[in-house]
């Protein structure tokens, strides 16, 4: 019964992204396939964009879900809004992918860039660790922003290669 608290947790926010991004990655045109988006990222990149990946996976694993004070609604909101704006970024490269924006650098970046308004949804409803330390929204938004540094640092990198 212990362990049941700690199953409710804001990881749990990030799996309809992880189905997502399982599901639908295959959909997506040739610039986004592992083997041609993997290939020739300098490891400092590769490295810091899955640290920093973890880190934020890690937290949200510590972090209760709950939705109970003003700034976690607003929190809930930006967050399925910020879902809607990244499926989106992606529906337009899978159904639209020689259009002027799917082939824009602006385009083309929309699904590393987006995820920042569904982090900031989830940095916004964490605000507590189950564990007794002092607990910060900043250090989630820090590693999340750190992430998306280097996540948009590679996407820009393969855009840069293949335009």
């Amino acid at each position: 019964m212990k362990m049941k608290k700690y199953l409710f947790n804001c990881f749990l926010l990030v799996i309809p992204v992880l189905i997502w991004n399982i599901a639908l990655t295959g959909k997506l045109p040739e610039a986004f396939q592992p083997e041609t988006f993997l290939t020739d990222i300098p490891s400092h990149i590769t490295y810091g964009e899955n640290i920093f990946r973890v880190l934020i996976f890690a937290l949200m694993l510590f972090m209760p879900l709950k939705i109970v004070s003003p700034i976690q609604k607003q929190g809930l909101i930006i967050y399925v809004l910020g879902l809607v704006i990244y499926f989106g970024s992606w529906l337009m490269l899978m159904f639209l992918p020689d259009s002027e924006w799917s082939q824009s650098l602006f385009g083309f970046m929309a699904p590393a860039y987006t995820p920042l308004f569904w982090l900031g949804g989830i940095a916004l409803i964490g605000d507590s660790s189950y564990f007794h330390f002092s607990y910060r929204r900043v250090f989630f938004a820090l590693f999340s922003v750190l992430f998306l540094i280097f996540h948009n640092l590679h996407t820009y990198m393969v855009y840069t290669k293949l335009h």
